[in-house]
């Protein structure tokens, strides 16, 4: 399958009605007032186009295992990195939310990857990215093996602080953002947090990765874009600690909605049907938000761990282990109810699309887009 029929509606610049016009050499006046007519048409029509914001969500794998390696792979033209703009630059999106890049002090690895996406065809020259929960030391033994310092040990688990964090490319300005990462797990009304040590009770965060509110800027009016990425609901024992916090992670949510149009947006790691979790509080946003359940153009072969999925595997954002958990759905974009969507996807091209090996080399997570009406979004500025 070509990359436009798994992408949506072109969305290459075009060439200015006074460069055309002035290009135009029919033989009399009628006839180039027969193509001035043609030109306005194919400008009307791709109006529709124009008027839509895409916005995605991605897992990159763009984490490493020590601090700098990420800067040193990009500066290296690494061929994961490389592989991972040419997905986002075959999806072009307007803005997009990263759940797996590692953060730095100067924000050196961030500007040099939306540099080699501009490079890529793509370029998103603002950028947003802020210290992470993950690897951020506390100085307690958490996970009481005895030891304090360990990546168990972090506000969020991380062999080093920024491992796996989040950043925001926009082709767009984005506003002030919100940074909700320092709240308190204890703090969260109606909380699902285990007992624990009163001095780890003090200073646990909520957030394993980050929680913000970030304004993207349009001229329809702003775009509250509420990212998070959470805890995977698993790797833990039976006081299901990593599940209680998975759940909590999105709960926090519904408390801070903004009265303004917004898209829930990242990696909530958490499949509504298949695989391990407690899908409450996802469940609950959706009253909230709107599904438009994205899917790919391809499905693997359900075998292994998949033949026992009830979802449906068109929606999956993730190819794990085929011998457990399998294919799941775990990154999502959840726009407000009041938003009209024109179109949405999943970058899961089929075998042999050309395409297909960038995204195999990148991640095993797959991009997720939508793309949204800006009349829609103007619209509902009245309620801010």
């Amino acid at each position: 399958m070509a990359e436009t029929a798994t992408l949506g509606p072109d969305r290459s610049s075009r060439r200015p009605l006074a460069t055309m016009l002035g290009r135009m050499r029919g033989p009399c006046d009628t006839c180039r007032m027969r193509i001035f007519v043609w030109i306005i048409s194919a400008l009307l029509a791709t109006a529709a186009t124009a008027q839509d914001l895409r916005v995605a969500t991605y897992d990159p794998g763009l984490t490493r295992k020590g601090p700098g390696l990420l800067l040193r792979d990009i500066r290296r033209s690494d061929p994961q990195v490389l592989a991972a703009a040419r997905v986002i630059a075959a999806a072009a999106p307007d803005v997009i939310v990263l759940t797996g890049l590692d953060w730095d002090g100067d924000g050196q690895a961030l500007a040099a990857f939306a540099g080699v996406l501009e490079q890529a065809g793509h370029a998103m020259p603002h950028h947003f990215s802020r210290r992470p929960n993950s690897g951020m030391p506390t100085g307690l033994d958490l996970d009481g093996d005895g030891r304090a310092g360990g990546a168990d040990d972090a506000q969020g688990f991380g062999q080093f602080s920024g491992q796996n964090g989040m950043a925001i490319l926009s082709r767009l300005p984005l506003g002030v953002v919100i940074d909700h990462s320092a709240v308190l797990w204890r703090d969260l009304p109606g909380n699902l947090m285990p007992p624990l040590p009163p001095e780890a009770a003090e200073v646990q965060r909520l957030s394993s990765t980050a929680h913000w509110d970030v304004p993207v800027l349009t001229d329809a009016g702003r775009l509250h874009l509420l990212a998070w990425s959470a805890t995977p609901p698993v790797f833990d024992g039976p006081e299901d600690r990593n599940g209680r916090r998975n759940h909590d992670e999105a709960a926090f949510w519904l408390h801070h909605l903004p009265p303004a149009p917004f898209v829930l947006a990242g990696n909530p790691n958490l499949d509504l049907a298949d695989g391990e979790g407690r899908p409450q509080a996802m469940a609950a946003l959706l009253e909230h938000a709107q599904d438009p359940q994205p899917k790919g153009a391809f499905q693997p072969e359900q075998a292994g761990a998949n033949a026992g999925h009830r979802g449906d595997p068109a929606l999956d954002t993730g190819a794990f282990d085929p011998a457990g958990p399998g294919n799941l759905r775990v990154d999502y974009l959840l726009p407000a109810k009041g938003l009209r969507i024109t179109g949405s996807g999943v970058i899961w091209p089929a075998p042999g699309d050309p395409l297909a090996a960038a995204v195999e080399a990148a991640s095993d997570h797959r991009l997720v887009w939508v793309d949204i009406d800006l009349g829609s979004l103007e619209a509902g500025q009245g309620d801010r």
